[in-house]
This record gives C-alpha cells, sequence and structure tokens, in this order.
C-alpha cells in the first residue's frame, strides 16, 4: 500500500464521490429540468417526482454522515484508550473531536508530546498534521 503522508492522506472513494455524487446531480439536473417543463400540465406528477428526487439525495447525503459520525466516535474512543494507554490519564476534554482526529495520524513516540502541544498552543487539525514527523497511516476510513 502507498505511504501515507500529510500531502496524500485524503481518501476519495471513486464510486461515492464521483459515480453516486455525479448521478445525483444528473438525475437532480433532469428532474428540475422535467418540473419546470411539466409543472403546468402536471403539477401533481411533477411535484412528486421532484419531492422523490430530493428525498432519495437526501437520504444518501444521511447515510453518508452517520457512517462518518460513527467513525468519528471510533476515532475519539480509539484515541483515548491509546493515550491511556501510554500515559495512564485521559484525554483532556479540551481537545475537539477534530484535533482527536488529526492527532491520530502521530505514532505512539510523538503522540502525548504532541496531546500537550495542541493543548497548550490551541493547535488547528491542519497544523497537528504538519507536526507528525513519522505520519501513522489510516487506511480504514470510510
Amino acid at each position: 500500500m502507498k505511504q501515507q503522508n500529510y500531502e496524500n492522506h485524503s481518501k476519495v472513494d471513486p464510486v461515492f464521490h464521483v459515480g453516486i455524487a455525479l448521478s445525483a446531480l444528473i438525475t437532480l439536473i433532469l428532474t428540475i429540468t422535467f418540473f419546470v417543463k411539466n409543472v403546468g400540465g402536471q403539477p401533481l406528477l411533477s411535484f412528486l417526482v421532484l419531492v422523490a428526487v430530493i428525498t432519495i439525495i437526501l437520504i444518501g447525503v444521511r447515510l453518508r454522515t452517520y457512517a462518518l459520525q460513527v467513525q468519528d466516535r471510533v476515532i475519539r474512543t480509539e484515541e483515548n484508550f491509546r493515550y491511556y494507554r501510554l500515559t495512564g490519564n485521559e484525554l483532556d476534554g479540551r481537545l475537539s473531536l477534530k484535533q482527536i482526529i488529526a492527532l491520530r495520524f502521530a505514532p505512539d513516540e510523538e503522540f502525548p508530546v504532541l496531546v500537550e502541544r495542541t493543548l497548550s498552543e490551541n493547535l488547528t487539525p491542519n497544523d497537528i498534521k504538519k507536526a507528525v514527523q513519522n505520519w501513522r497511516a489510516d487506511h480504514h476510513r470510510v
């Protein structure tokens, strides 16, 4: 598997980000076109098709956000346990979820020091990722 680092750590799922998103956009455009052309002659069908397509798109978006929320909770739990294993203490409650998610890329040797630095300097998630010296890859993201 390709070595992960700051420059290439973001993940694009081609099926979701290209296939599903693109087809949803095309479907929405065609549905709006259908609605505009037919609302005068068939208002009920036009509204029904438009509402159905918007509902299906919203369901897809919501399902994606549910998966990401579960992933974030798992990462928070994993990193809290890792910090406890390394230091005997729980992560400080002042750390935001985004900061904890960024800290997951730090290896065990750098993790406690980077947590303390994040708290003292209020590092942004981007700053945290840039501060990691030996990147700990995460290839299991949704």
